[in-house]
């Protein structure tokens, strides 16, 4: 028994030597690792908590009002969005010739589009024209969607 066991020991003798080498590369590229950190820590140090402002302390009755009687706030609109704005009369064949926000006539366009199937199949950015569009879009037959805006801007009064 002895015999068989000393032979399959000495069989495995370079595989040993070779874990032992990986295991003290391992250790000497941790030893490494952490030489650099301290190097580093030494020439950008980090402020201390202490050093740290800290937040400034809320007295009771304040914290109370806003927690417990604090609605969440109401989004409003941007005025500049809602200001009514007439469409020229080739955009007005499209969606009508009522002043409407900038919001709506993006609405009403994109409800005109997706009514009439406008959008081209193979690429969802293109805009096909039809016969109403064409001269929206200034001629052209097939106009990408952020074209598409700056074309109906400049139909906009």
């Amino acid at each position: 028994m002895k015999g068989k066991n000393a032979c399959v020991l000495q069989d495995f003798a370079p595989i040993f030597v070779l874990a032992v080498s990986y295991i003290n590369s391992l250790s000497y590229f941790v030893y490494e690792a952490s030489l650099w950190q301290q190097k580093n820590l030494q020439h950008h140090p980090q402020k201390s908590s202490a050093a740290r402002k800290a937040a400034p302390v809320k007295k009771s009755g304040e914290a109370s009002k806003t927690s417990a009687t604090a609605a969440p706030a109401k989004r409003t609109s941007n005025a500049a969005f809602m200001k009514p704005v007439t469409p020229t009369a080739i955009l007005a064949a499209v969606i009508g010739d009522k002043p409407m926000p900038r919001t709506e006539v993006t609405k009403k366009i994109w409800d005109y589009i997706k009514r009439n199937d406008l959008q081209d199949k193979n690429n969802r950015r293109m805009i096909n024209a039809d016969e109403k569009l064409k001269p929206v879009f200034g001629g052209k037959d097939q106009v990408s969607m952020f074209e598409m805006t700056k074309l109906v801007s400049a139909q906009l009064k």
